[in-house]
């Protein structure tokens, strides 16, 4: 990676941590207060759920007939999301890394991008799946809201708009190209005036195109190979209410499985949806409002809450930093994803 992206990466890290100090300072204090064993059992929990995360990706590799290490993608997968925390790049910045190590690695890209695909829409449906629960909790308890269903709305809005795209690609690649190439045209109408020529192809938007359908098309071959990933990703929910469950125990705070299922649902959802990567800020104040709702004592609520967050935020955040200085990949991610659109 270049040195000055390394900078770059490096300052806007920082600039996170400058800015949540005051939330990392409360997580502290509140995490040395936690019962010892509990709060390793938490962080064991986390662990396994990173673990799990590489395995999800390296399944959905071998769906499409990609070959790769469950190490490499253990170190991937946190290291992308590392990226696309501290970057202002709406996901670009984790696609850019796995697509800047699949042309070392001699992985087709269009393959490598359904992968990234195919993970969100998967990881959406397993989310739907729990989110059902979720929401059959907070009615049964007679506290689902507007908010509440909006943001589940736009999640489902989201997941179809995902499957759509796949679906296009799948029966249409010439249609596909031509939406890529659209898209092409007005990003490069925008930049043109700042670095005075084209960013991306619009020819390479369709050959993208063509490798992507290319992709999808080893799918029917091996139709239930999905279906790993997908258990998977919903057995990394049921890791994320563990977190949850031994943070509750950490503190002594009573809680039910309805109080797991509904508190988890609402934060993991408003994560999603929120206009902040991970759900910065958004996360912290809804949800232990969820969990007031659901029986929980406010203050303890925000005790959970910042305990939860430290170690399914933080952690991974803080083990992605490491992961991609280990990755040690020669060029830049972003760099590569530039050169990758305008052969």
């Amino acid at each position: 990676m270049p040195k000055f992206l390394i900078v770059i990466v490096a300052l806007l890290a920082i600039a996170l941590v400058v800015f949540s100090f005051s939330e990392l300072e409360e997580i502290t204090a509140t995490l040395q207060q936690a019962h010892p064993w509990f709060l390793a059992l938490a962080v064991l929990v986390e662990g396994v759920w990173l673990l799990v995360l590489g395995w999800i990706f390296r399944s959905i590799y071998g769906a499409l007939g990609l070959k790769e290490s469950r190490q490499r993608m253990t170190l991937l997968a946190p290291a992308s999301m590392f990226l696309n925390i501290v970057t202002p790049s709406a996901g670009v910045g984790g696609l850019a890394l796995f697509l800047a190590d699949a042309r070392r690695r001699g992985h087709a890209s269009g393959k490598v991008a359904v992968a990234g695909a195919l993970y969100l829409l998967l990881d959406e449906a397993a989310f739907l799946c729990v989110l059902a629960v979720g929401i059959a909790v907070l009615f049964r308890r007679g506290h689902l809201g507007a908010g509440e269903i909006g943001a589940s709305l736009i999640l489902l809005a989201v997941a179809c708009v995902l499957a759509s795209m796949l679906y296009l690609a799948y029966r249409s690649p010439a249609a596909l190209g031509r939406a890529l190439a659209a898209s092409a045209r007005i990003l490069n109408r925008i930049v043109h005036p700042f670095i005075r020529r084209e960013w991306l192809s619009e020819s390479r938007a369709h050959e993208f195109a063509g490798e992507v359908s290319e992709g999808l098309g080893s799918l029917p071959q091996r139709p239930f190979n999905l279906l790993r990933p997908f258990l998977l990703s919903l057995a990394n929910k049921v890791l994320l209410m563990g977190v949850l469950i031994f943070s509750f125990l950490s503190f002594d705070v009573t809680f039910t499985a309805g109080t797991v299922v509904g508190g988890f649902s609402m934060a993991y959802l408003f994560l999603i949806v929120s206009p902040t990567p991970s759900g910065i800020g958004v996360v912290e104040g809804i949800m232990p409002l969820a969990l007031r709702t659901l029986g929980v004592d406010i203050a303890q609520a925000v005790i959970v809450t910042l305990a939860y967050r430290g170690i399914t935020f933080w952690l991974p955040l803080a083990v992605g930093a490491v992961a991609l200085r280990f990755l040690h990949l020669n060029g830049a991610p972003s760099h590569d994803l530039q050169s990758y659109g305008t052969k």
